[in-house]
């Protein structure tokens, strides 16, 4: 059985209108799902069905081997309560409340308050100089990170996040997509709704909603780290062709479709995107010279022992280049008697093993 279980989720507002027609997917445990669709697609109302926060007409979903559909009152609260963490686009604070008050106060629905435990919640999302201010006292970034905060604090099954960058801008977005990427690091679940395609790639899996009905569940094109290493290399082909260390976004013409990612790659310390340039961080640099040594070598290796033409090696070489460790790399290096340069003539980063002249 799968961890989330949507099976035939309609609802229904009129003779007219449905919201959902006949949805149905499975999400796995540890998963991150984006679901998506223009606006009155039924991306929010999916996700208020998920979270207990509203009834289908018809259907059900089944979460960790609850049958959510059949519960109502103090069982469907206590449900929120204890398995579900929500981060709102517009953030839904008491604003009477501050920070802290506000995450305690998931705390009081789910069991008993800890200010302790609230005020570490609080410094993980990067508030710890925060927790008295009123909600009108934060920025909007820090309003929605307080609502990270208070969706962890329980310690959910499922984080269900609607538009959580919505209302943010670039900075703040790339915080709290590096807040929602590290709770998927650590194994929790996550469903997120947004239009925005940039933020989608970020997923496992996308799953496509058009007028309440579903037209496409489909994977990610690439892992989230697989599509790290391939925007270094990138850059790294940028620096290359322009001769240029530090390079304006259009000299890279991965950065448009894939901005949210280079946000968050930014956060983690591999590339910087002062004023607007795009340089590499140290950090960044050396695993670049990594993956491009890796794969020119798995290009090399190719066409030497495996008589891949070069007009078709590198697509060849990106089907493997993933799988081969530091270890595996130098030892292709040494079989091939450590070459200067792939089949295309591009320079081959060294390695410990190669000759230091």
């Amino acid at each position: 059985m799968s961890f989330i279980e949507v099976e035939g989720l309609t609802k229904t507002y009129s003779a007219s209108l449905n919201a959902l027609h006949h949805v149905s997917f499975t999400v796995e445990k540890g998963e991150w799902i984006a679901v998506m669709g223009p606006s009155g697609s039924g991306k929010s109302t999916l996700m208020n069905i998920l979270g207990g926060l509203d009834t289908p007409t018809s259907g059900r979903v089944i979460l960790d081997g609850l049958d959510i559909s059949r519960l109502s009152g103090n069982d469907l609260a206590r449900f929120r309560a204890e398995k579900i963490g929500f981060v709102f686009q517009q953030f839904h604070l008491v604003p009477y409340l501050t920070a802290i008050e506000n995450v305690m106060l998931a705390q009081y629905f789910h069991s008993l308050s800890d200010e302790r435990e609230a005020a570490e919640a609080l410094a993980r999302v990067g508030l710890g100089d925060r927790l008295r201010h009123l909600p009108s006292q934060l920025s909007g970034g820090e309003q929605q990170r307080v609502c990270v905060a208070r969706a962890l604090i329980n310690q959910p099954n499922v984080i269900l996040a609607d538009e959580p960058t919505g209302n943010l801008d670039e900075v703040n977005e790339a915080l709290v997509m590096g807040l929602l990427t590290e709770l998927h690091r650590e194994g929790h679940t996550v469903v997120v709704v947004t239009h925005d395609p940039e933020i989608g790639r970020l997923a496992e899996r996308r799953i496509e909603l058009h007028h309440g009905r579903l037209t496409e569940v489909s994977a990610a094109p690439a892992h989230e780290e697989e599509l790290i290493d391939d925007l270094l290399k990138a850059v790294w082909h940028a620096q290359e062709d322009t001769g240029r260390s530090v390079m304006e976004p259009d000299a890279v013409p991965e950065f448009a479709p894939n901005r949210a990612t280079f946000l968050l790659m930014a956060q983690e310390g591999l590339v910087q995107l002062d004023t607007g340039a795009i340089t590499f961080a140290p950090r960044g640099e050396a695993r670049a010279r990594h993956v491009l040594r890796r794969h020119r070598l798995s290009e090399r290796l190719l066409c030497e022992t495996f008589g891949i033409d070069k007009d078709v090696v590198d697509e060849h070489a990106a089907k493997i280049e993933h799988s081969l460790s530091p270890q595996v790399t130098e030892k292709i290096c040494t079989f091939l008697h450590h070459p200067q340069t792939c089949p295309h003539g591009s320079p081959i980063p060294r390695g410990e093993c190669c000759p230091k002249k």
